[in-house]
């Protein structure tokens, strides 16, 4: 058996990275050059560059047009988008550990997780508000009068927004991370094992450190998306006040329009929210042991 010597394995890596990035650079292209386009021209718009009618002036008046309703606005994704988020990342990881796990209810959860993440959230939101409703499938079943019955879809928690976007986002975590326990994880947790480890010791310093990537990662994408979807929120939220999206929409559908420039700015707001979400968890990824 013959070993390559460090230079040519140095040089095989370089190549091989070059070659990944230019497989990926036209879709990347493609991405960057839609997104930053359509970002670039809401920015100008919120600025006052790119005005629908008149002569472009550069003011933050879009931003301080009223700040009362955009902080309340993100405040309100801000909780919809973590409370979601953390119950998803919970339910999907222990998902993802009995599902690998191959006992009793595995295939039934497998089965269960594959099957919701093809349900789209406009669906997914009616059921959950039919469900959920004072008048409602699971008041009926029972028994509970409508007055009594309390405020899941309207409500101040924003309860049954939640529970949307936490019960499909869970599936969606659940599928990602199996996929990194049935290749990566279910090696190491088996070697330890045999090595004396307990559970606790396993979970703690097998199953976190190397599930840690996917699971950052998926639960940004999960943040991100809650953040931004206007259709769940809008669905089984409150009249005030307006998550981001909801309150975008809104000023942008505006009979003024005035209107569209504060629209803009709502839209750059949550974008640099998701964006600063999205920076801070490459930051955390590459403190983790398996990114190294």
């Amino acid at each position: 058996m013959t070993f390559a010597p460090p230079a040519r394995r140095a040089a095989q890596s370089a190549r091989e990275r070059r070659t990944g990035a230019l497989l990926v650079l036209p879709a990347v292209a493609l991405t960057v050059l839609v997104v930053g386009g359509g970002l670039g021209a809401t920015v100008l718009q919120s600025l006052g560059l790119l005005p629908i009618v008149g002569a472009p002036s550069f003011s933050f008046d879009a931003f301080t047009a009223d700040p009362d309703s955009v902080w309340d606005a993100v405040g309100v994704s801000l909780w919809v988008a973590t409370a979601s988020t953390l119950i998803a990342a919970v339910v999907g990881t222990a998902a993802a550990m009995v599902i690998v796990s191959g006992r009793g209810g595995a295939r039934l959860v497998a089965a269960l997780g594959a099957a919701t993440v093809t349900v789209p959230h406009l669906i997914g939101a009616a059921t959950i508000g039919l469900l959920l409703a004072d008048a409602g499938v699971l008041s009926r079943l029972l028994g509970i009068p409508p007055e009594s019955w309390p405020a899941f879809v309207g409500g101040p928690l924003w309860a049954a927004a939640i529970a949307e976007f936490a019960w499909k986002e869970s599936a969606f975590i659940a599928v990602v991370v199996t996929g990194t326990l049935a290749t990566r994880v279910a090696q190491y947790d088996e070697s330890a094992a045999l090595l004396g480890a307990g559970r606790r010791q396993r979970f703690l310093r097998v199953f976190l450190p190397l599930t840690a990537p996917a699971l950052l990662i998926t639960s940004a994408i999960s943040f991100v998306f809650a953040l931004a979807s206007y259709e769940v929120s809008w669905l089984l939220g409150r009249t005030y006040p307006e998550p981001l999206p909801v309150l975008a929409v809104r000023l942008f559908q505006g009979v003024s329009l005035d209107s569209r420039p504060e629209a803009a700015a709502v839209a750059v707001i949550t974008a640099a929210i998701a964006l600063g979400v999205v920076a801070l968890t490459f930051a955390a990824l590459r403190r983790t042991a398996a990114w190294r």
